[in-house]
């Protein structure tokens, strides 16, 4: 899926999974969907039949393909250090399934290629910023590097926690360029020592333990349990969607955010969502920083129940639609074609 077009659609949720289905579906109907393709449920059943190595030879030359054709798309090449193209890697089973592999966002990074993105991109502290949070999101998901209770510490973040300390700060964009730079020589160090082995630089490499890991979620205990108590089969598997970057955190006039056509809360038939300014996609649900409100509706309903009065809002909490109408009208436009 990719410029505005598509080989699936939403009818096919069986074999592209939600994700897979709805990205090729939104490709489809014109809305500018990031690259990318979608390795189907079919393959993690055949993986869970015949193991890594087969699977993995299996579609291998499909897989090669479909990435000269994100390359093509996206005008950058995956691996290349001058000009390259960086993807993410999500699950996506055909039914909500937690306990599945969390996402893996700026996969095919490494020493040489950060250094190509810095220049390309004339932001050096977007290259290291992303450089840091793919050995963060890497290391947690796929190298099993993550809490497996709340009362375990993330390693990567008790990192983080102990330079903000240091250097008197609060929040992830107030690192500088050096410290962005000491994180990614600590984390890949706490990589070594937590696993025995050297944090995976080949970008390929890179890609392969995530859709690895993908299949390798769909079998874990919490996605186990969860199949079980709903009488889901195993033979369903989950799709592996890859998809090409594109950048939240390169600055004050780039963001993140999430957005839907119903009110969660109430069912109300009115479009919403949440958005922050100079963030990835995993900031908004982390915790880390309050998003603010997409519309001025949305913003002065949250006002209200925060006790925040309206002058206040404004000037420290407003929506997307007062802060950057253009932006807003075009996702309200996006909006009424999924309508």
């Amino acid at each position: 899926f990719g410029d505005k077009t598509a080989d699936g659609n939403s009818k096919m949720k069986n074999l592209l999974g939600g994700k897979g289905a709805n990205l090729a579906e939104m490709s489809s109907l014109g809305i500018p969907v990031p690259a990318g393709f979608t390795i189907t449920t079919e393959v993690c059943t055949k993986y869970n039949e015949i193991g890594k190595e087969k699977t993995i030879e299996m579609i291998k030359p499909d897989v090669q393909e479909a990435v000269k054709n994100v390359e093509r798309i996206m005008g950058s090449e995956f691996g290349d250090k001058d000009n390259p193209l960086l993807i993410s890697v999500r699950s996506g089973a055909r039914v909500s399934m937690p306990g599945m592999m969390d996402t893996v966002l700026n996969l095919g990074l490494n020493d040489e290629v950060v250094i190509g993105l810095a220049k390309k991109t004339k932001n050096e502290w977007f290259a290291w910023d992303s450089y840091r949070r793919f050995i963060q999101m890497y290391g947690g998901v796929v190298l099993g590097m993550k809490p497996k209770t709340k009362l375990d510490i993330d390693p990567f973040e008790e990192i983080m926690e102990h330079l903000k300390e240091k250097r008197h700060i609060h929040l992830d964009t107030e690192f500088s360029i050096q410290d962005l730079q000491d994180l990614v020589y600590d984390f890949k160090d706490a990589v070594k020592k937590r696993t025995g082995h050297d944090f995976p630089t080949d970008p390929w490499d890179q890609l392969w333990g995530a859709v690895v890991a993908v299949f390798n979620s769909w079998n874990g205990d919490r996605a186990l349990y969860y199949r079980k108590m709903h009488n889901y089969p195993s033979e369903w598997g989950t799709a592996v969607n890859v998809q090409a970057m594109v950048y939240g955190n390169m600055g004050d006039d780039s963001g993140t955010g999430v957005c839907f056509t119903r009110d969660a809360g109430t069912g109300e038939n009115v479009f919403n969502g949440e958005y922050l300014i100079n963030a990835q996609g995993e900031d908004v649900v982390a915790g880390v920083r309050t998003p603010l409100q997409i519309t001025k509706l949305g913003s002065k309903r949250w006002a209200e129940l925060a006790h925040v009065e309206e002058e206040d809002r404004k000037a420290n909490y407003p929506s997307l639609e007062e802060l950057m109408p253009e932006i807003f009208q075009e996702l309200n436009g996006y909006q009424q074609k999924l309508e």
